[in-house]
């Protein structure tokens, strides 16, 4: 196996461990409820717990890597994962399974930048959307199977044991990037320790717009499938029947990580990202009518919409990032990742807290979504074109 393709299948594996922690736990909540007197706004804290933890950590990310080296913190990282996965299943207390959350997250929070960043730093420009596919590719897999599977768990053995399942793939993935990763030396010349050595990398312009895209496009999405619970729970569908509307959406969106991987060399960002905004657009509105046969189409349009957005932007964030740079770009990427998911759903539950109206609360989704299209329009792909296309350049 290529070098290039045993540091991907670490960022893979890692990038896993991150996302079933995102996505597991809830199915959880109400044992956890039962046998540690949890309250609801305790319960909740379990998700942002990994979360605060996720996105504190991020900036720190590269300072540590220049520091330890990349192959010891991507080794001190996974070890933290799988000490506070344990932790976090042999918690007496709500209190002390919040705490143990936000150790988890720690341990989350190194591991994805960093092997983010070396994944893409590995992978040559023109190669780089067959990587996004693949990250993609468990993007989508990772949260329509975890709450099946989380529920198996929870159901024939105990909640706790969710956590204690993170144990042997951290171990394995710990062990697989002792074997695979080629011992580094810390830097001699080590970043500063400041949040404005991070952020100065977002004057990359097509960095910038992918960020910008994954706030309004994906994001969007995060708090409109939210909003869309509610809301057919008021129609009348129970969980199974909502639970089922992910089918249409997952199929929708594979296929738009295939396009994305196949079309992005052959027509460059602009049209796909701007093909996805308008399908996300429209699967939006859609979902303002009662007919079942419609809001199967609204998921599988926000499908298409949102994971042809987000897989051109992933590969669009770092084509033009120099390898020296991949670091910064990498945790400033993942700090955007987490806000889009957080504000997406802050502000459309506000939005449906103040007018009261799921009709109002889409319609005003459909336009968010398109806020990014001016900017996109604006974009100079003749940068990306030589960056994929070198050899096509006059000399």
């Amino acid at each position: 196996m290529a070098y290039r393709s045993k540091i991907a299948w670490i960022f893979l594996l890692g990038f896993a461990l991150d996302l079933v922690n995102m996505f597991v736990a809830t199915i959880a909540y109400p044992d956890i409820a039962r046998e540690l007197q949890a309250s609801v706004s305790q319960l909740a804290w379990i998700s942002n717990a990994y979360l605060i933890g996720l996105t504190l950590i991020i900036p720190l990310s590269v300072w540590l890597a220049a520091a330890m080296g990349e192959r010891r913190l991507i080794a001190v990282s996974l070890l933290l994962f799988a000490v506070a996965s344990m932790l976090v299943g042999q918690a007496g207390s709500i209190e002390a399974l919040i705490g143990w959350r936000l150790l988890q997250g720690v341990g989350g929070g190194l591991l994805i930048p960093v092997g983010q960043a070396m994944a893409y730093r590995h992978f040559p420009a023109a190669e780089r959307s067959q990587l996004t596919a693949r990250v993609m590719s468990v993007a989508l897999l990772v949260p329509a199977l975890s709450p099946a599977l989380g529920g198996l768990i929870v159901d024939s053995v105990s909640w706790r044991w969710i956590f204690y399942a993170n144990l042997p793939l951290a171990l394995m993935t710990l062990l697989l990037a002792m074997l695979w990763i080629k011992p580094d030396t810390p830097s001699a010349i080590r970043p500063k320790l400041e949040l404005g050595s991070l952020f100065k990398h977002a004057n990359n312009p097509m960095l910038r717009i992918a960020m910008l895209i994954y706030l309004f496009v994906p994001g969007v999405f995060i708090g409109v499938s939210l909003i869309a619970i509610l809301y057919l729970h008021r129609l009348g569908y129970d969980a199974t029947r909502t639970g089922a509307l992910m089918l249409p959406w997952a199929l929708a969106s594979a296929l738009a990580i295939y396009l994305g991987k196949k079309l992005f060399n052959r027509w460059g960002p602009k049209p796909l990202l701007l093909v996805g905004m308008l399908v996300q657009c429209g699967g939006i509105l859609l979902l303002n009518t009662a007919e079942p046969a419609l809001i199967i189409c609204a998921y599988a349009l926000m499908g298409l919409g949102s994971s042809l957005c987000s897989s051109t932007a992933q590969t669009l964030a770092f084509v033009d990032i120099r390898a020296e740079h991949m670091g910064h770009a990498s945790a400033l990427w993942n700090i955007n990742r987490q806000l889009s998911f957080c504000l997406g759903a802050a502000a459309l539950s506000a939005l449906l807290s103040a007018f009261d109206s799921f009709t109002i609360t889409f319609t005003m989704a459909a336009a968010l979504t398109l806020l990014p299209l001016f900017a996109v329009l604006r974009l100079d792909t003749s940068r990306v074109r030589t960056l994929l296309h070198p050899a096509c350049e006059p000399h």
